[in-house]
């Protein structure tokens, strides 16, 4: 009986420790994420202007979305471009940096710090700043094309046909955490698998897709369902470098998102916006997943 009083009170004495440990989490999850999540599910069914009182009006917003706002569906449609080619495009570069800084050389622990210092710095208000300036009718970009008699009455943000070529640009500039990701995934290739490759008489090509690109995709699998997040999310590039102009030509959702709550007070709608991405973002996870059977190879399966 003693030895059970005593397991009780070091249990009870764990569980203090823990949940005391675990409170400062939970607080914050309770705090920033659940009750304005639910909060904000109450608003997408309520007509609210930050002014007046929320009153109740069902799925009428996210009917107003899909049939009487052609804003939503522009925003929509620059997104699913944005993400379309930015993903592919940012992968592909993270993965070549990524076998390039594989191998041994000189400096190669600078070289690591210098690819990863854009991500870090990449989605910053002052950065969109700079780009902005490079990319302007007064930038460097202009010059250079000036120098090569390349005339241009427009700058590359001021031309709808350009402008989100530019903000797709930057988010490829961003590569550096999807990099760090694969390279220490190639480090965990064994390095005997090449050397049979080598032995059989193999190519570089081949080894690639017969080995390094096999054994890589659970890698790409998780960095693709971060980017694709991080893609719809886009915001601060958007809004510093074109404010989702010419011609709504960069208009990101979350940026629509943003003005409909804080430029037009619509906070009821802006919330019910808010969701349909959330649903959006859900869609595109859940295919993948049951998608990945067909392409994800997992060692332990074997």
């Amino acid at each position: 009986m003693k030895k059970k009083r005593v397991k009780t009170v070091y249990k009870r004495h764990d569980n203090i420790i823990g949940y005391t440990l675990l409170a400062p989490w939970l607080f914050g999850f309770l705090l920033m994420w659940l009750i304005p999540s639910i909060i904000s599910i109450y608003y997408s069914f309520t007509d609210f202007n930050l002014l007046n009182t929320p009153s109740f009006i069902g799925i009428s917003n996210y009917v107003r979305a899909f049939t009487k706002d052609a804003k939503f569906v522009k925003a929509l449609g620059v997104t699913f471009t944005y993400v379309l080619v930015l993903v592919p495009l940012r992968l592909s570069f993270a993965l070549f940096v990524a076998m390039l800084l594989n191998k041994k050389h000189r400096f190669l622990g600078l070289y690591r710090t210098l690819y990863y210092v854009p991500s870090i710095i990449g989605g910053s208000i002052a950065v969109s700043v700079v780009w902005k300036q490079i990319f302007g009718n007064n930038g460097v970009v202009m010059s250079l094309l000036a120098v090569f008699g390349i005339e241009q009455k427009l700058s590359l943000i001021g031309n709808p046909k350009t402008a989100l070529g530019v903000i797709i640009l930057m988010g490829i500039w961003q590569f550096g955490s999807s990099m760090l990701i694969f390279l220490s995934a190639l480090k965990q290739i064994p390095y005997s698998l090449y050397e049979s490759a080598m032995v059989d008489g193999a190519k570089p090509r081949q080894t690639f897709f017969k080995i390094t690109l096999p054994l890589l995709t659970p890698t790409i699998f998780f960095n693709l369902i971060l980017q694709i997040i991080n893609g719809f999310r886009v915001f601060t590039e958007s809004y510093v470098v074109t404010d989702g102009g010419p011609m709504d030509s960069t208009l990101s959702y979350i940026l629509y998102l943003y003005r409909r709550a804080f430029t037009y007070f619509d906070m009821g709608y802006s919330c019910a916006l808010a969701w349909i991405l959330v649903a959006i973002i859900a869609v595109f996870t859940v295919i993948l997943f049951k998608t990945q059977n067909g392409w994800v190879h997992y060692e332990a399966e074997d």
